[in-house]
């Protein structure tokens, strides 16, 4: 019997019905489509992360920079000739040519040993630690200089350039070079990263010159499986090719080569310049950076969380729109949608009054009566939860469809050591030069779905319940009488 009143009552107020079930669609649909738009942000998120800062892991723990005191060198390459160094040409210049792997610009490094305190550390799961380099090459030609300012063998001419003896072609190059440990392939910048090629670097390759190359530098440089590449006037054969995840982007290096060996190299023995660490749970990385600060006090420790706020561009933009306008929107939404059923239901009450009081008055209790005016309302926004999924549905499918494409940049906000590309004024360059572009994908999750059918629940049995409280207060002989 409480169907067949149920359908007859709906059927016979489709107008309320319509109008309930439209804005509880819009709400519902706007509420799916900005839930699953902020996922989609987050994917990006991890995405330019992956991309920007080759980042795959849950902190990481840098050194602080501190400025140079007074009479040190900042960071950086510096070539050193002796007076007898280079090779004499056939036209009288001296070729010179030298190799050095060193620290950029405003890097910093720390004791590896932090990696083994870090391992320590209650709800890590594992740690491994980075030693981020740049090898840079520098190809020259000088020209023999003579005390009457010319070059012997040019007729008494200067060589040009001018000046006593000046002149020459000189080429500087440079490519980044990361030492990683054995568990690269698990955790820090590789873990992120899908092997093209033969293998990653494992605990067999310590101490020996094997190399593993970005993708795109390997296309760039011409270099295959089992070629030679020349770092710190070092051969290194090539046992795997990498690339990045990150669409159209390179990993957090050009090449990777053994820790030790790469610290070895570059006089840094002993010496890390990020530490990746993996907790054990998502839920255990706040108290896991707690722990990190407080037993490497000297060292700065950053989430992804953290990380996420450096990067800028669109994506930070479209971030910044779905986690306020969207959110506030959405509530705002849903708040008319609430009221406008409660509004309606109580309006429909109103006019039923002598309906209800014959009801009351042939032995209905006010519970079948609340329940009755609950299960219209719970059937209307039910219609509107289902409407609005199908809204929804759709407008991510039309999103997911343009598949909308957003720019991620490295901000140079100070953020020190991430992914081996330390932040700050000088190294604002090398780090806003790491840009990706990240295309937007909506993602469709049974929470969202779930979400939709709890807000439908919620609004109908919300305007049912005070709907069925009004009218449950009727008395049936002031009903009657009302309409007399």
């Amino acid at each position: 019997m409480f169907a067949r009143y149920l359908r007859r009552e709906l059927s016979g107020r489709r107008k309320q019905t319509a109008i309930i079930a439209i804005a509880m669609a819009l709400a519902i649909g706007l509420v799916v489509i900005v839930n699953s738009l902020s996922a989609g942000v987050r994917d990006a998120q991890s995405a330019a992360l992956e991309a920007v800062y080759g980042v795959g892991t849950d902190i990481t723990v840098s050194a602080t920079p501190t400025p140079p005191g007074d009479g040190e060198r900042p960071p950086g390459p510096r070539f050193e000739f002796e007076a007898d160094a280079g090779t004499s040409t056939s036209d009288g210049s001296t070729a010179v040519s030298q190799s050095v792997l060193g620290t950029g610009r405003g890097a910093t490094t720390f004791d590896s040993a932090a990696v083994d305190t870090a391992a320590k550390q209650e709800g890590v799961a594992a740690a491994s630690g980075v030693l981020a380099l740049t090898n840079a090459t520098f190809d020259g030609q000088i020209p023999q200089r003579s005390t009457s300012g010319t070059t012997p063998g040019s007729g008494g001419t200067p060589p040009q350039g001018g000046g006593m003896g000046g002149g020459g072609q000189f080429d500087v190059s440079s490519f980044t070079v990361m030492g990683v440990d054995f568990q690269a392939g698990t955790i820090g910048p590789l873990a992120s990263a899908t092997l093209q090629q033969g293998r990653l670097l494992t605990a067999a390759d310590k101490g020996k010159n094997n190399v593993v190359l970005d993708s795109a530098y390997a296309t760039t440089e011409e270099l295959k499986l089992d070629d030679k590449v020349e770092i710190a006037d070092t051969k290194f054969r090539i046992v795997g090719i990498v690339a990045a995840s990150g669409a159209d982007a390179e990993t957090a290096s050009n090449t990777y080569i053994p820790l030790d060996v790469a610290q070895k190299l570059s006089d840094s023995t002993g010496k890390v310049s990020t530490i990746y660490v993996q907790a054990s749970s998502a839920s255990q990385i706040p108290a896991v950076k707690e722990g990190l600060q407080a037993a490497l006090p000297e060292n700065t420790v950053n989430t992804q969380e953290d990380l996420a706020s450096t990067v800028s561009g669109s994506l930070s933009t479209a971030a910044g729109l779905v986690s306020s306008l969207g959110t506030w929107l959405s509530i705002a939404v849903l708040a008319v949608a609430f009221l406008l059923a409660i509004l309606l239901t109580l309006s429909g009450v109103a006019r039923r009054t002598r309906e209800f009081g014959t009801l009351k008055a042939i032995g209905w209790r006010n519970s079948s009566i609340v329940r009755q005016v609950a299960g219209e309302s719970l059937v209307q926004s039910m219609l509107g939860g289902a409407l609005g999924i199908v809204v929804g549905l759709g407008g991510i499918l039309v999103i997911n469809l343009f598949a909308p494409t957003l720019s991620a940049a490295a901000e140079s906000t100070g953020v020190p050591g991430i992914g081996g590309r330390p932040g700050g004024p000088e190294a604002a360059g090398n780090a806003m030069a790491q840009a990706a572009e990240v295309v937007l994908n909506l993602p469709v999750a049974p929470s969202m779905i779930a979400i939709a059918v709890a807000i439908a629940i919620a609004g109908g049995l919300l305007a049912g319940i005070l709907g069925g409280w009004r009218a449950a207060r009727l008395r049936p002989a002031e009903a009657l009488r009302s309409v007399a």
